[in-house]
């Protein structure tokens, strides 16, 4: 939208660009780049966003426009719709839990994996499960302190399903980054519904994925706040220790490679 040139508009119109300046005059704005940067910012507060579809007439341009603008409307779609009350009680339940386990299939598998990697930081007992074999053999030996954080994209995954309700009868708190209205959230204690829509003739579907990552960065955050006293040190320590991984070097890496 604000990349559209007043010409481009009136020839789409079929009207002379005087006429556009004088349409947007009569609707109180000063000319076109007012008006522009109005209905810009209507639109992206508004929440509506149609899935993106990418022709083969479209330049690269066009492809990282697209790709982006669908991506962060999704986004924005996501949080606008997401329960604080559902958040805050998963957060309570991660931050209380003997041991943190997350499950996940193909690129929720993915997602399962950096979420373990978020929570080992905050020194949480966390595992990440994308095998079906080894999600049951883990179900089955939790226990009511333990957590089970399933993360899926359509929410009617079979073994992911199968996965749950074996850590639920072991006695497990379930979150459930899932589908509204999915057999799979039917079953969660605590489902965190991610609704985005993807579009099958895409490549991959990124906008789902990015939004769980999103809403396990909130998780993790949170449960950070809550256990604030315990980790300052921790993370300090952990920082420094990271730091002799680091290239420390001044010189770009092409010359050091070339000396």
């Amino acid at each position: 939208m604000l990349t559209l040139r007043i010409s481009d508009l009136a020839l789409s119109a079929r009207v002379s660009e005087p006429t556009v300046i004088r349409f947007c005059r009569a609707l109180g704005f000063d000319g076109f780049q007012s008006f522009k940067l109005q209905l810009a910012q209507y639109l992206g507060s508004s929440g509506t966003y149609v899935q993106f579809s990418v022709s083969d007439a479209d330049s690269v341009a066009d492809v990282n426009r697209k790709v982006f603008d669908a991506t962060i409307g999704s986004l924005l779609n996501v949080r606008d719709e997401m329960d604080p009350k559902a958040l805050e009680e998963a957060i309570l339940a991660l931050s209380k839990a003997r041991r943190v386990e997350f499950y996940g299939f193909g690129a929720s598998g993915s997602v399962a994996i950096d979420a373990q990697h978020k929570f080992f930081r905050l020194q949480v007992s966390a595992a990440a499960y994308t095998d079906p074999h080894i999600q049951h053999m883990s179900a089955i030996s939790l226990r009511k302190e333990d957590v089970v954080v399933a993360v899926s994209q359509s929410g009617r995954t079979k073994a992911l399903i199968q996965s749950v309700n074996l850590a639920r009868e072991a006695g497990a708190t379930i979150i459930g980054v899932v589908p509204r209205d999915t057999p799979l959230s039917a079953i969660c204690d605590l489902p965190i519904h991610v609704n985005v829509e993807e579009n099958d003739q895409v490549f991959t579907p990124v906008s789902s994925r990015i939004a769980h990552l999103v809403v396990i960065d909130v998780l993790a955050m949170g449960v950070a706040r809550f256990r604030s006293d315990l980790l300052k040190d921790h993370l300090k320590l952990l920082n420094r220790s990271l730091r002799s991984l680091r290239s420390s070097a001044k010189k770009p890496i092409s010359k050091q490679c070339a000396e």
